[in-house]
């Protein structure tokens, strides 16, 4: 068994289609399919049912593909702690996001990593916390930023807690709640659940901070709108189409919407967490980028969260 034919099992299964394979892997198709037939031959099963039109993974190949990752990935590893040992950074960084992450630059912290380090493959995926925490258990992810109710910690990695802060709602310029009366400390939650929302989609943490909000306030809302992309949410708020709750410190970067505070609001801890090994060394790097390197190397690896500022 060989790595290169781990790396066109992954190619398959993630184009779904033994030519876009074998593009991306910069071989000829026959080449590609005669390695994967034969590592099939030296495990004694299917990967893959192929038919004229579709290639899907057999349960061998879903049970094999788990593995084949994660041993490209310890390659890819080895192959970057030598580099590292000579004093030269190579590899991936790759790093997962909340789509309203504001605790630290990322744009900026990204562009300072890449001048440092150019030989370093940095990836960005923006998603659920949930989803990205996942990810990076896996070890898909090297690091990234979550959104989480003050109530829930991350479980199964390493972390800090970067920063807290309160929700407010975001509506239309027009709005009835755009011009509160003067005397009024906030909109209350119960005005507020009159309204038709905008949110991100149920299940998720960054719902979590909404929805546990109301429902200690002892009232229900109707979400008609479940969007996973922050700019989207936005455009609908612009359109009159509903209101949303956001992040006190990232609502001003959305154009076109009025930011409205709110009387007793929810609250969120951004987190950044990391897998319970050793940072790789694009990731350590990384992290001497953020200025918290130090913190990190401290941190014990069943460590709890710990806040660096508030």
């Amino acid at each position: 068994m060989e790595l290169q034919q781990m790396r066109y099992v992954v190619a398959v299964a993630e184009t779904a289609n033994f030519t876009r394979a074998a593009e991306r892997c910069r071989v000829v198709q026959s080449a590609l399919s005669h390695q994967i037939a034969r590592l099939e031959r030296e495990l004694g099963a299917r990967l893959f049912d192929r038919t004229s039109r579709r290639v899907t993974l057999t349960p061998a190949g879903e049970a094999f593909l788990p593995a084949a990752r994660q041993a490209l990935d310890a390659a890819e590893r080895a192959r970057a702690e030598v580099a590292a040992a000579s004093g030269e950074l190579r590899g991936r960084l790759a790093i997962g996001a909340i789509p309203t992450v504001t605790a630290v630059d990322l744009p900026s912290a990204l562009k300072t990593f890449h001048v440092r380090h150019p030989q370093v493959r940095i990836t960005l995926r923006v998603g659920a916390s949930d989803e990205l925490a996942e990810q990076v258990r896996q070890g898909a992810l090297d690091i990234a930023f979550l959104g989480l109710p003050p109530s829930v910690r991350p479980k199964g990695v390493r972390g800090l807690a970067l920063a807290r802060g309160e929700l407010v709602a975001v509506v239309a310029p027009g709005h009835p709640l755009a011009d509160p009366p003067a005397e009024a400390a906030g909109v209350d939650l119960r005005r507020l659940s009159e309204e038709v929302f905008v949110d991100f989609p149920a299940g998720t943490a960054a719902r979590a901070q909404s929805d546990e909000a109301f429902a200690a306030a002892g009232v229900s809302r109707e979400v008609a709108f479940e969007i996973t992309n922050a700019d989207l949410m936005a455009r609908l708020v612009r359109l009159g189409l509903g209101v949303a709750m956001m992040p006190a410190a990232f609502a001003p970067e959305l154009p076109g919407v009025h930011v409205v505070e709110l009387r007793d609001p929810p609250t969120r801890v951004e987190h950044l967490i990391w897998s319970r090994g050793r940072p790789s060394p694009a990731a350590a790097a990384f992290l001497d980028v953020l200025d918290i390197r130090a913190i990190v190397d401290d941190a014990a690896p069943d460590h709890p969260s710990t806040p660096l500022s508030e």
